[in-house]
């Protein structure tokens, strides 16, 4: 069975995004009704600035005590995020995330064009073990080389 993109695993099609200006409070309910774990930070011509995560809301905001309705999604969010293209394979997708601590990865054309966020809730059971050996094997590699 051929490896599943990223593009063609996402559960939700439509991507969720905000202004720089928008609070934290409307990031949160903006996800909220769209179900999501992340909402897109875009400037006024469409550009990706950012990314805001449930995480991002854990420990920027509510672990500081901060104002969400006075605090700006630009202030907390994660600047120029990792992104993908569409063609990558979940499990590369997966493995990105295992390496680098992320749990959501923006799907960007080549011509910059965004199509959606890759979550790892997104990928199958089989495509998270193909990322987990692999990264098993990267750092057997790794020590091997010192």
């Amino acid at each position: 069975m051929a490896e599943r993109t990223v593009f063609q695993s996402l559960s939700q099609r439509h991507v969720v995004s905000l202004g720089p200006q928008a609070s934290v409070w409307e990031a949160a309910c903006v996800m909220t009704r769209a179900n999501c774990g992340s909402v897109l930070i875009l400037d006024s011509a469409g550009v990706l600035l950012g990314i805001l995560t449930e995480r991002d809301l854990m420990t920027r905001v509510l672990a500081k005590a901060l104002n969400p309705q006075t605090t700006l999604t630009s202030e907390v969010m994660t600047p120029n995020p990792h992104c993908v293209e569409p063609h990558t394979k979940v499990s590369e997708a997966v493995l990105i995330m295992i390496e680098r601590g992320f749990r959501h990865l923006p799907i960007v054309t080549p011509a910059n064009k965004i199509l959606g966020v890759f979550s790892v809730r997104d990928a199958l059971p089989r495509e998270i073990g193909d990322a987990v050996s692999l990264a098993e094997f990267n750092d057997q590699v790794n020590d091997a080389l010192g």
